[in-house]
């Protein structure tokens, strides 16, 4: 059993978004104001700061740091920047040395300049005219690096899932209300014009009442290998760095690199690194502003035999009180030497929301009544990339279309579904449908998950039924559960801890809806 720790922590006091007329005004800081903060904060910051944000104006350049250079990093974040006027990538930072020198290759051959290259991402962040910070590092890194960048006056465009913990997503949010730093969250739908246009169409009635909300990501995995010794560390890579905040754990995978994302000490399993996108979107259908009531999950990692740990079939019921959300993972096919994989409603990625009065499918924008006949259709679309330059150049972060709280709230519900599965046990058949039975739409979502690991004949009483943990919702963590607490709060490594800023965010209590 995990010792429980102090309960709220300090830093799960959230805090509160207030908006200003003058938030534009408020983020020229001059430079007695700094100094001022700068030695406030000496005592809590790790990192720091070195000169207040350069003011911008709608035809200032922008000069970009990039951290973390896989697929993300360098097939999205460097031309999703470089691509706008007055935006330049100027300096790469990756503990892997092959990748950050190929990375400023392709820059110098594709843009025509050169670039700063730092392994150490905190010397990238020390450099006094880079403006922003694109945070394209793996998850568990995401909530240091961009409370590192907050603190040295950087903007930050930071991937999804925003943070590896509930409580570590909450000092995001603290770090850049204290720095007056805008901060996005890379979950892109929340710049599809069609998804706000269809939302708004709901919440006009329409369709009437919302009943619950489906969402969905059945996307192929494979196994990632279980090796009898530990994956050799090439020496292009600085693995302590490489392992920053996370425990630095002997690999017995087959890859290093993608394949953290299914490691619970590196990464958040399918249901929070894509689900986050889904869970977003249904959250910004309900209206909802704080974590659900409670939280259940059952699933399980089955028939790969590897050595990585989170579910690759899962289904998670989120009680919120505007309607139930509902979320499942299939990574599985769906029949063994298949190549299809399992849809609801014919997509196999996909938010549907289910009203009084018809259905509406969230990512193809249309909606239909109850005798299946289309009613209304959207399109329209937004860069994410542009709205984040947008919001930097206005000092606005109302402009922003994934703000960072906005981003620690759906990271932090697809949190609750995974610590209730973490904390579960093996359960028979018959445990499960007690589980499920009572309500409808949760009794038909596990009828298709029990139908799927039937056609892949895995035995029912194999699977990890979770708890329901009740939601301490002004404090953002769990009623008397200590195990699901110590998840919530997160594993550090002393050398790389992510800081309590509750009291430096000089705020109490939840935000208002």
């Amino acid at each position: 059993m995990i010792k429980e720790p102090s309960w709220p922590p300090r830093g799960a006091i959230s805090v509160s978004t207030p908006r200003s007329e003058q938030r534009a005004l408020a983020m020229r800081i001059n430079r007695r104001r700094f100094l001022s903060r700068a030695a406030a904060a000496s005592l809590v910051f790790s990192l720091p700061q070195i000169a207040a944000g350069r003011l911008r104006g709608a035809n200032d350049a922008i000069r970009v740091g990039v951290a973390g250079l896989g697929g993300r990093g360098v097939g999205a974040h460097i031309p999703g920047f470089q691509s706008q006027e007055g935006v330049t990538v100027v300096a790469v930072s990756d503990p892997d040395h092959d990748r950050m020198e190929s990375a400023a290759a392709g820059i110098k051959a594709k843009y025509g300049h050169d670039v700063q290259k730092f392994a150490d991402m905190r010397d990238m962040f020390r450099v006094s005219d880079i403006d922003v910070i694109a945070n394209a590092t793996q998850n568990y890194w995401h909530g240091l690096s961009t409370i590192w960048a907050c603190q040295n006056n950087k903007h930050v465009y930071v991937e999804k899932p925003l943070a590896h913990y509930v409580w570590e997503g909450r000092q995001m949010v603290n770090a850049a209300r204290h720095h007056d730093r805008i901060v996005q969250v890379g979950t892109q739908h929340r710049s599809e014009q069609f998804i706000a246009d269809l939302i708004g169409w709901l919440h006009e009635g329409h369709l009437g009442k919302i009943l619950h909300v489906t969402a969905f990501a059945n996307k192929r995995r494979v196994s990632c290998g279980r090796r009898d010794t530990p994956l050799p560390i090439p020496d292009n890579i600085d693995y302590d760095l490489w392992c920053g905040p996370a425990k630095k754990l002997p690999i017995y995978r087959d890859r290093l690199q993608y394949d953290c994302s299914f490691d619970w000490n590196t990464g958040d399993g399918e249901s929070c690194n894509q689900g986050v996108h889904e869970v977003d979107v249904a959250r910004w259908c309900l209206r909802e502003r704080q974590l659900p009531r409670r939280v259940m999950s059952m699933g399980g990692r089955f028939l790969f035999n590897d050595a990585c740990d989170t579910p690759n079939t899962q289904i998670i019921f989120y009680d919120f009180p505007s309607a139930p959300l509902l979320y499942e993972v299939h990574n599985l096919p769906d029949a063994p030497g298949s190549h299809a994989m399992p849809t609801f409603r014919g997509e196999h990625v996909g938010v549907v929301v289910a009203c009084e009065g018809g259905t509406a499918s969230m990512y193809q924008g249309k909606a239909w009544d109850n005798d299946g006949q289309l009613v209304k259709s959207f399109t329209g679309a937004e860069d994410h990339f542009v709205n984040f330059i947008r919001a930097v150049r206005s000092g606005r972060r109302e402009d922003l279309s994934a703000e960072v709280e906005e981003g620690h709230l759906s990271t932090a519900v697809c949190h609750t579904g995974n610590i209730a599965y973490r904390v579960g046990h093996l359960a028979s058949a018959k445990e499960q449908q007690d589980a499920a039975s009572s309500i409808p739409c949760w009794n038909e979502m596990y009828g298709r998950f029990v139908q799927h690991l039937r056609a892949h004949q895995i035995d029912i009483d194999s699977v990890t039924l979770g708890p329901w943990l009740d939601i301490d919702l002004p404090n953002e963590c769990f009623q008397n559960h200590a195990e699901a607490n110590q998840i919530a709060h997160g594993f550090y490594r002393p050398s790389f801890a992510v800081p309590d800023l509750s009291e430096a965010a000089g705020h109490q209590g939840r935000p208002d809806a």
